[in-house]
């Protein structure tokens, strides 16, 4: 499995050594020290993922790459009559393809930014999507830029450094326009819900994995990937619905006792409910949209789902 290369920010490093050669700095403001505590918060949650922010852009980095050789696989692999057959219009597919491209210039832009800090980028690994028409390779690219969307959110708060910051949100607001574009030319609701969900790196980690098959030497992740969790077989996907029961398959569903489904505009992120290995776990009510779902060892009140609690998944999920 691929694991997360750590490398030093060298940029940071610079910033501590102008610190402690220049004089002895003003008393902050009260507005300077929330920003001050913002950053500490973000400092530590990194900390202990052990993650600097040149780490952070190679892990964006490492999506970005998978992104961009999906589209170029894929565009290699199908010929335009096949997404003609979806009833995508010459404009939509032109459209598509304009996605791809801007995946490979966000690589050309993290390669950038992380060269200037001194570390050599990660490069693209071997990938397996999966998909034997232009169908599914849509269907995929629904799900992949979501996850994209995601990733970037749940990196955020571990970002210290505003520059780095700006960067992936000049990123995250295009791929918030591809989820949404693939969304309306495939007939499916543009926009699903009023707000998008972060996801902990790990948890983005665990949904790429299985598309990665090798990575060059100095190009893996210290991640590791959550154990799978799928739906169990006979499910009607079309039944998945506030209130119904979902049956779900894991090889850690024995030491699991909660599912928590996470999505936008949940108190805390995440609403759990009761499971058993046997008879799976009931939707909650007032849920809709794109879900990620996760077996967890806990339930906690507040909502807040985090990885030492995750015993496998995450698992997409459309609950209409």
């Amino acid at each position: 499995m691929p694991s997360f290369t750590k490398s030093v920010g060298a940029a940071m490093m610079g910033l501590l050594a102008l610190t402690s050669a220049a004089p002895s700095a003003p008393k902050l403001n009260q507005s300077q020290m929330k920003i001050h505590e913002v950053m500490k918060r973000q400092n530590a949650a990194a900390a202990a993922l052990g993650l600097s922010d040149v780490d952070i852009l190679q892990f964006a980095l490492t999506l970005e790459h998978l992104e961009s050789e999906f589209y170029r696989l894929g565009f290699a692999q199908f010929p335009a009559d096949q997404f003609t057959a979806l009833g995508l219009t010459q404009q939509e597919i032109e459209d598509l393809i304009k996605i791809g491209e801007t995946e490979s210039a966000h690589v050309v832009l993290l390669q950038g930014a992380i060269a200037q800090a001194g570390v050599q980028p990660v490069q693209a690994c071997q990938y397996n999507f999966g998909f034997t028409d232009a169908a599914g390779m849509v269907q995929t690219a629904a799900v992949l830029e979501q996850v994209g969307v995601s990733a970037y959110l749940g990196g955020a708060p571990l970002v210290a450094d505003g520059g780095i910051l700006t960067t992936a949100a000049t990123i995250l607001t295009v791929e918030a326009r591809h989820a949404s574009f693939i969304r309306a030319a495939s007939k499916i609701v543009a926009v699903p819900q009023a707000f998008d969900t972060p996801l902990s790196p790990k948890q983005v980690f665990s949904l790429a994995a299985p598309f990665i098959t090798s990575c060059p030497e100095g190009s893996n992740l210290i991640l590791t990937a959550f154990p799978t969790l799928t739906m169990a077989a006979g499910q009607d996907v079309a039944a998945l619905q506030a209130g119904a029961t979902v049956q779900l398959q894991s090889d850690a569903a024995a030491q699991a006792t909660f599912c928590a489904f996470t999505t936008g505009g949940i108190p805390g992120g995440t609403a759990f409910t009761p499971f058993n290995a046997a008879t799976g776990c009931q939707i909650p009510q007032g849920l809709a949209g794109f879900t990620y779902v996760n077996l967890a060892s806990d339930g906690p009140l507040n909502g807040v789902l985090t990885d030492e609690i995750i015993l496998a998944g995450p698992m997409v999920m459309q609950v209409s």
